[in-house]
């Protein structure tokens, strides 16, 4: 595991295929953007304590090669992982961005949002998304854009936060446009299992009653998604 906020330089030979015609439609950041980035850590301090740390090494000892992390944010995943690995971050907020590159050591931060990576075909031999798929405008576009920029065989290692059954599913959708407002884009009810097999996934995952968040965003899943 590499050293708190330290992260292997990509090496000499490593190329990110960026593609020329890439120009993303982001909006400029408003003071809620400005507010949200501000706090994030504080506001996940306690469920990092509380088990998500560990959760995320877990998750981040699988990867290997060329990486690729899509909605790094200000970049809690960078202590866990593995050394040796070619690592590139996405990021669309840039008051996010601009905390994530204090901590980034030797990876490449990018500017764009998980909808239109900048990257070609096969590039990456595995991509991460913690509690991202949530908050992006269109989750199938962002995964039809992670199928492509993986290699086939390449995985995606995620932990979200999913629709749950029965009663916490029905107030979940009641409470969807409060959350969002809230959560700066987040949604609580989104079925990122379903979502990631519609796009052509093998799926391995597991559901995860920890209680270390708001009950409106239970249950997590966790686990691998491999590009077919």
């Amino acid at each position: 595991m590499a050293p708190s906020g330290e992260v292997a330089a990509p090496g000499p030979a490593y190329n990110l295929h960026m593609t020329t015609e890439y120009a993303p439609t982001m909006r400029a950041a408003g003071p809620y953007d400005r507010f949200f980035a501000t706090v994030y850590d504080a506001v996940f301090w306690r469920g990092e304590r509380a088990g998500m740390a560990g959760r995320r090494q877990a998750l981040l000892a699988a990867a290997s090669g060329r990486v690729l992390e899509i909605g790094a944010g200000t970049g809690l995943n960078l202590p866990f992982y593995p050394g040796g690995l070619e690592l590139v971050l996405t990021e669309p907020e840039a008051p996010m961005a601009r905390r994530l590159e204090r901590r980034a050591g030797g990876a490449t931060i990018v500017r764009a949002p998980a909808e239109q990576l900048p990257f070609e075909d096969g590039a990456f031999d595995t991509a991460v998304s913690t509690m991202v798929l949530c908050t992006v405008a269109d989750a199938s576009r962002a995964i039809a854009e992670l199928a492509r920029v993986l290699r086939p065989g390449g995985r995606l290692l995620f932990i979200e936060h999913v629709r749950g059954d029965g009663a916490l599913g029905r107030w979940q959708d009641r409470l969807d446009g409060a959350w969002r407002r809230i959560g700066n884009g987040c949604h609580a009810n989104r079925d990122t299992l379903a979502a990631l097999r519609a796009g052509g996934f093998a799926v391995e995952a597991r559901h995860d009653t920890w209680r270390g968040m708001p009950h409106l965003i239970r249950p997590l899943v966790h686990g691998a998604a491999t590009r077919t």
